[in-house]
């Protein structure tokens, strides 16, 4: 589209300010979602040499831009480079379940396995950014995600109760990898990215998946020492967390101190909801129910779309897009009816 971008439209709404335009965002979408929209193959340049990543980062970037958006989503997760880990991503047996397991993890050289697995790409990103744009996103993953990829999610909540202190230790340790990472991703690359972010899904359709109290108690003063750094950069923080959360936000927003919030689902709460109560306070990026664009027909979606579109603006910095991400199974016409109708209601 003939669209000129501008990345201070989503870093207004990231600091809470109504931007000039409306922007669009999503969190991910997956190259291999892109494949079938561009119909071009590319997602396998990324394991090849230099060049070959150029090439990749030219057809990602460029379908931010092709789609309208003023920004590109990329992120680089701590995870995958973690000795051991997939026990929530991969389902693999966890690596760390006892106080020696801890002990003898290699956690001194994992800073330097990041960037030595990922400067590369960071540096081709912002060599391939289209005019107007920048990134949101940086080293992905958040501490609870990352603590659940080393020891999986039941072996940590049996963890708690048997190992309490092995169980406080992780969370210091992690916190202390990212809070490493996070400054020296920041000192090399802060030009290139307006909005940094990482994911946390803390909670699920009725609840959160710690006891509040525990979120309280172990997450969010660390939180506030990675959002910290970040804010020292003049950076604002995004935070995508999944599930219903309501009891753990104002400690996101007043001790985190997150400057907006990204992910949303219909059957927790209408986007209006999170807009309504948060709105005054902090950014709100998302709205669009991912099950609506698997499932409506084009005229559903126009409605639907133009329907959170008219009940949002104007309450504050205001982001429209899904309110998780654009995975492959996603169909294309879904996906496109949303951007579309996006498109038109901001730039009309």
């Amino acid at each position: 589209m003939d669209y000129k971008p501008d990345y201070n439209n989503l870093l207004d709404v990231a600091f809470n300010r109504e931007p000039k335009t409306i922007p669009i965002y999503e969190h991910n979408i997956s190259d291999e979602f892109m494949e079938k929209v561009l119909k071009i193959k590319f997602r396998h340049l990324i394991n090849g040499d230099r060049n070959d990543k150029i090439e990749y980062f030219k057809h990602y970037c460029g379908f931010f831009k092709d789609m309208g958006y003023d920004t590109v989503s990329f992120e680089q997760c701590i995870t995958s480079i973690l000795p051991g880990s997939g026990a929530l991503y991969k389902n693999t047996p966890p690596v760390i379940k006892t106080k020696a397991d801890f002990d003898n993890y290699p956690w001194d050289e994992v800073e330097d396995m990041f960037f030595a697995a990922f400067t590369e790409n960071f540096e081709i990103l912002s060599e391939c950014m289209p005019n107007g744009m920048k990134a949101v996103g940086g080293p992905g993953n958040g501490l609870f995600e990352i603590i659940q990829d080393l020891c999986g999610y039941q072996e940590l909540c049996y963890m708690s109760v048997d190992e309490p202190e092995l169980y406080e230790q992780l969370f210091e340790r992690i916190t202390v990898l990212m809070c490493d990472i996070w400054k020296r991703f920041l000192d090399q690359f802060a030009d290139i990215y307006c909005v940094c972010r990482f994911g946390d899904d803390l909670g699920f359709n009725t609840q959160t998946l710690l006891p509040e109290k525990s979120i309280k108690a172990l997450l969010i003063s660390r939180y506030a020492r990675i959002v910290e750094i970040i804010h020292s950069y003049d950076k604002p923080f995004l935070l995508h967390s999944c599930g219903y959360i309501f009891g753990v936000m104002d400690d996101l927003i007043d001790i985190v101190k997150i400057d907006s919030k990204h992910s949303n689902e219909e059957k927790i709460a209408p986007f209006k909801k999170w807009v309504d109560l948060y709105g005054d306070k902090i950014g709100n990026f998302g709205g669009i129910d991912v099950g609506r664009i698997c499932d409506g027909t084009r005229e559903e979606i126009e409605a639907y779309v133009t329907k959170v579109y008219n009940e949002c603006i104007g309450h504050g910095g205001f982001a429209l897009g899904s309110g998780n991400s654009i995975p492959d199974y996603i169909p294309v016409e879904g996906y496109l009816a949303m951007i579309e109708t996006s498109n038109k209601l901001r730039l009309k």
